[in-house]
């Protein structure tokens, strides 16, 4: 079998398509033959070697699939040959066939796409966990979304509109805007790119204050980082929340006199240790996503598919933060 692997740490362009002996599921297993792969910034950093998990080379990236059983291990309940599966595998899914542990794979519900289906997990389940279990997000409050185009910040918006919050899209472009929109934000703002002097931050925190309204946001939901935190931070509302998502553009460093000032609280959203320590919350977010996936309030939006051996443009285009919504690697 073919898979897209890492050999050294570096860019995509030193990703290799390499024939691989095709794993035997073990124990507790799935067998899995991929029909599609998203794409998402873990797999920007993993190859670098700049993500928090560094798994021995030569691995292949890819982080959520979607595909059929061709095996089953040992042990393994529920599941035969020929359901279709989703997963979060973490890394190893630009492989044509992968294993999975049993426990942690979904049934792709009948009459959706392995595109979509690939598309679904990982950033909806980092957005319903970080509003609903940090951001603690109720109806009628005020949510800014910033990268809201992006996986997350779609998932985000729709999720936010689930829970009945007025949702503030803030995004680099206005194409960007437009797909913030169609996933129903109630209003997009469009952000210049950054980095920023001190006006410039200024001049962004006013943006966001306008958008949001005089009370402030009572949830930031904030994938992006950098220097758009502390003008974002300054929007906040009085006990607001702020949810610190991921660094695209950057880590940033926060003045604390603002959390004083608005009594509020910044809030990690580290979505892969919470699934590993709570899975009986996660899976209950999972069920919820597919309730709503199923009502149609939450629709995966993949905007661009590529093959296997064109995999490493699709990180790439990660990287440069030009993705709307997600990409999916299909096979």
């Amino acid at each position: 079998m073919k898979a897209l692997l890492s050999h050294e740490p570096g860019p995509p362009e030193t990703l290799r398509l390499t024939d691989v002996p095709e794993p035997t599921p073990g124990p507790g297993d799935l067998l899995v033959r991929v029909r599609a792969c998203a794409i998402n910034y873990p797999d920007v950093l993993i190859i670098e070697d700049k993500y928090q998990f560094k798994p021995p080379r030569p691995f292949a990236p890819g982080g959520e699939i979607a595909g059929e059983v061709i095996g089953v291990g040992e042990g393994v309940a529920d599941w035969q040959v020929g359901d279709r599966i989703i997963a979060v595998t973490g890394h190893g899914g630009l492989a044509e066939v992968v294993t999975v542990p049993s426990k942690m794979a979904y049934h792709l519900p009948a009459g959706r796409r392995f595109e979509e289906g690939a598309a679904l997990l990982l950033t909806y389940a980092t957005s319903i966990h970080a509003l609903y279990d940090r951001g603690k997000l109720a109806a009628g409050q005020s949510l800014l979304v910033l990268g809201a185009a992006g996986g997350v910040g779609l998932a985000a918006i729709e999720l936010g509109k689930a829970k009945g919050a007025r949702v503030v899209a803030a995004v680099s472009g206005e194409e960007k805007a437009q797909a913030a929109r169609e996933a129903g934000a109630d209003e997009a703002i469009v952000y210049p790119r950054g980095p920023f002097d001190r006006d410039g931050q200024k001049a962004l925190s006013e943006l966001f204050k306008g958008a949001v309204g005089p009370n402030g946001a009572d949830v930031i939901y904030d994938p992006v980082g950098g220097d758009y935190a502390e003008p974002a931070l300054r929007a906040i509302a009085w006990e607001g929340r702020y949810l610190v998502v991921g660094f695209p553009a950057g880590i940033p460093k926060l003045p604390l006199n603002l959390t004083l000032l608005k009594s509020c609280d910044v809030c990690g959203v580290f979505w892969g240790a919470f699934a590993a320590r709570d899975p009986k919350a996660n899976a209950a977010h999972v069920a919820e996503l597919f309730r709503l996936w199923e009502a149609g309030q939450i629709n995966p939006k993949v905007s661009a598919t590529y093959p296997l051996e064109r995999a490493g443009e699709a990180i790439t285009a990660m990287a440069n933060r030009q993705a709307i919504g997600k990409l999916v690697v299909t096979l």
